[in-house]
């Protein structure tokens, strides 16, 4: 009975695999494909879980909107996938399963996409972040600093101990980027406050996500926020200390019901939507998306603010917004200098406005950021 029994569960599992489109990739990623429809065909790698409620999650989404907005397409899909050699290999089976699109979404994916772009020139390649390398290769990215300028600004409204908290995966520019956003727009309303940072080395690591969180409320930091994948950590844990929260990459704000202020999160749909459409159209080569395509509040809406928590004032929500209708009307640039750094150092001179590019080659931390960037990632 119970050797018929396994077989019945197992014969049910098959049609239940069937059913849903998922096949395992022999390795922790996992790929699933939704929809049989004729059409375009489109991979999209993840280097976590897509409900992680951070940056997996708001690609994830971003990708469910291909599929409905434009008919016929077909997604394959692929979680926790590593930035190893085991992208590219996901990536070549993608491509077997019939992919002319793939969508690499994490820093790290990078280097694995180019080396299988060079093997399938007739594949397009998309990498969220990265640079553009290759004839097949084109990526994108969101201005996010300017999100996270404004969120700064809501954390140094509201900080009680001028002591704000920011837990950061590794040393990267976008980081350090957003780290100096945050703490410039905190300034910007409370020359007082000053944003302690802690690595942890890694971009989804609950243990130490948690040790981190504690370590800056324990010093003091009644605001946290952070540039991790996986979010839901640390909001809970700043949530539990009675601290408040600036979320990152998705709307985290039901975490954390009584200290949640704001957030930076994507709204990759249209995006990739239109990525799709023109790759479809046949009009990639030579668009703006055959290229390293960067765009800000001004132009896009990928970027938003997540909705203002219970604990954001009306004076608090009326600075903020007034500040982001200047970043949509080109009236305000958050990184226009002097910017200086922890040293005393000009990085960015009076009156200069460096381009997304630029920025995106940063590597320091400005003034008022209490931490340094570990040397052995320099």
């Amino acid at each position: 009975m119970l050797k018929r029994t396994s077989k019945w569960l197992a014969f049910a599992a098959l049609a239940m695999l069937a059913a849903f489109g998922v096949t395992a990739c022999g390795s922790d990623s996992k790929t699933s494909t939704t929809s049989d429809a004729k059409g375009q065909t489109v991979g999209f790698l993840y280097v976590g879980p897509k409900n992680d409620f951070g940056y997996n999650q708001a690609a994830y989404e971003g990708s469910l909107e291909v599929a409905k907005n434009i008919p016929g397409t077909k997604l394959i899909q692929a979680e926790n996938v590593p930035e190893t050699s085991e992208a590219s290999r996901v990536m070549e089976k993608m491509i077997k399963d019939g992919a002319t699109t793939i969508f690499a979404t994490s820093y790290g994916h990078l280097q694995p996409m180019l080396a299988v772009a060079k093997k399938y020139p007739n594949v397009t390649f998309e990498h969220q972040g990265g640079v553009k390398s290759g004839a097949n290769v084109g990526s994108y990215f969101g201005q996010i600093y300017e999100a996270q300028y404004l969120t700064g600004m809501a954390a140094g409204l509201a900080t009680k101990s001028n002591k704000l908290g920011y837990v950061v995966a590794v040393p990267i520019p976008q980081t350090l980027l957003n780290v100096n956003a945050f703490e410039l727009g905190a300034k910007s309303v409370n020359p007082k406050a000053k944003t302690t940072v802690v690595f942890t080395g890694s971009w989804c690591d609950p243990a130490k996500q948690k040790e981190a969180a504690d370590t800056l409320i324990q010093g003091g930091a009644d605001v946290l926020s952070q540039h991790q994948d996986c979010t839901k950590t640390i909001v809970e844990t700043t949530e539990k200390a009675g601290a408040m929260s600036v979320g990152y990459h998705a709307d985290a704000s039901s975490l954390a019901p009584n200290g949640w202020l704001t957030g930076s999160v994507w709204n990759w749909g249209p995006l990739y939507t239109d990525i799709v459409k023109t790759i479809g159209e046949g009009k990639w080569k030579g668009s703006k998306y055959d290229a390293d395509y960067r765009v800000g509040f001004a132009d896009s809406d990928i970027i938003k603010l997540a909705p203002f928590g219970t604990a954001v004032t009306p004076e608090i929500k009326k600075q903020v917004l007034a500040k982001q209708k200047e970043m949509k009307s080109k009236d305000f640039y958050p990184f226009e200098g002097p910017v200086v750094d922890q040293s005393g150092k000009t990085q960015i001179p009076t009156g200069q406005n460096p381009s997304p590019t630029d920025l995106e080659k940063t590597d320091y931390l400005v003034e008022g950021v209490v931490g340094k960037i570990p040397t052995s990632s320099k």
